[in-house]
């Protein structure tokens, strides 16, 4: 299976081109996903950064949020970056009113722990798997992960936090790799998809 794997980016809020032309510079086909039916077609899923509450209202209204929940349960890799590593979490700490989650990644995570949005800055990140050197991290009212269960792996740390997790084909960054030009991260997500689409076509 040569061609590019088909990734779809979460469309409902956020930074969603900023993903699509990270995606596309790794090797990807990459478009936006709004609707189910846009869901079934896609080899992986990016849940991009924004506020993860409206993201979750959102993916509730647009009849998004069980599919997006099947798909992870039926191993979709899926990418979730700041407000999408929210998503992923199997238990926020201060969620908000009505805030769901996806779940796939045994972690605990807290909203906005790196401070509000005038305390963003950035870092570099030595990122387990993503060869070259530390990414450069951008992080805008990030979130850490208090704790992982036994099947998730920790990735990076940043002063003390755990910022990057993994468990099987479902990513999560604290931080906006998409921001910054260097598309190492969502590198190592497209070929987390084309190992995932390799092991379905056996």
């Amino acid at each position: 299976m040569t061609e590019a794997p088909v990734i779809g980016v979460l469309a409902l809020q956020g930074d969603v081109r900023e993903h699509l032309t990270a995606l596309a510079a790794a090797g990807a086909a990459a478009g936006p996903v709004r609707r189910p039916e846009e869901l079934a077609e896609v080899d992986g899923l990016v849940i991009p950064g924004g506020e993860s509450t409206t993201i979750s209202k959102l993916a509730v209204l647009f009849g998004l949020m069980e599919p997006l929940r099947a798909r992870v349960r039926d191993g979709m890799p899926v990418y979730g970056t700041c407000a999408g590593m929210i998503m992923l979490a199997g238990k926020i700490l201060d969620p908000r009113s009505g805030q769901e989650t996806v779940g796939g990644i045994d972690m605990i995570v807290r909203r906005n722990a790196f401070g509000r949005q005038n305390e963003s800055f950035e870092a570099a990140v030595d990122v387990r798997g993503v060869e070259g050197g530390p990414v450069e991290g951008v992080f805008i009212r990030a979130p850490w992960v208090e704790s992982v269960g036994a099947g998730a792996e920790v990735l990076a740390v940043h002063g003390g936090h755990i910022v990057a997790v993994r468990q099987g084909d479902t990513l999560a960054t604290s931080f906006h790799p998409e921001l910054t030009g260097d598309h190492r991260v969502h590198g190592l997500f497209v070929d987390m998809v084309r190992a995932y689409r390799a092991a379905e076509s056996l």
